[in-house]
């Protein structure tokens, strides 16, 4: 298996992953599939913004992916990003999301950020035990922010320390811009 950038070519098979999981489960607080050109789009502005979009590979099948990008857009959460990851299913429980996320680890700690969230639906007992075995700490509960299948669902955020204060480049400096 290799884990690699995601490129033009794997947009189609993302967008499987991404439809079946929309289709089947609250993983994803969306109602509608989407179609392969939004998720190429997606990618696109991703990889404009700087932020990664990452394939686990085997024979020529995606048999996940993950990103993260910006958690908020104002300048005080800049070194703070929500990352995900998207397994194929029948692949889950092997491996493949323990890879995709130690790459999205490493690749967020090079880029100088400080701290990633993970926000997962609260029936989600398997991401949620997922994320903790790697280090993921519940951080908080919004209920009922999101509506799908008929009824509200309640949003743990996990997050997960990716440097300690010391070590990050700003640290001491509360007055710093840059």
């Amino acid at each position: 298996m290799e884990i690699r950038d995601a490129t033009l070519p794997d947009i189609a098979q993302i967008t499987d992953i991404y439809n079946s999981i929309v289709l089947t489960s609250t993983a994803i607080y969306n109602d509608r599939p989407a179609t392969v050109d939004e998720r190429a789009e997606w990618w696109r502005r991703r990889i404009q913004q700087g932020f990664p979009v990452i394939v686990a590979v085997e024979d020529g099948a995606v048999l996940g992916f993950g990103s993260f990008g910006e958690f908020r857009s104002w300048p005080g959460y800049r070194f703070t990003v929500e990352g995900t990851v998207h397994i194929r299913e029948g692949i889950r429980g092997k491996g493949v999301g323990t890879l995709l996320l130690a790459e999205l680890k490493h690749r967020a700690r090079a880029s100088g950020k400080h701290v990633m969230i993970a926000g997962v639906d609260s029936a989600n007992e398997a991401s949620l035990r997922f994320l903790q075995r790697h280090g993921f700490v519940l951080a908080g509960q919004l209920r009922e922010v999101g509506f799908k299948f008929g009824r509200y669902l309640n949003l743990n955020f996990l997050q997960y320390h990716l440097t300690d204060d010391a070590s990050h480049p700003l640290a001491g400096d509360p007055g710093s811009k840059t």
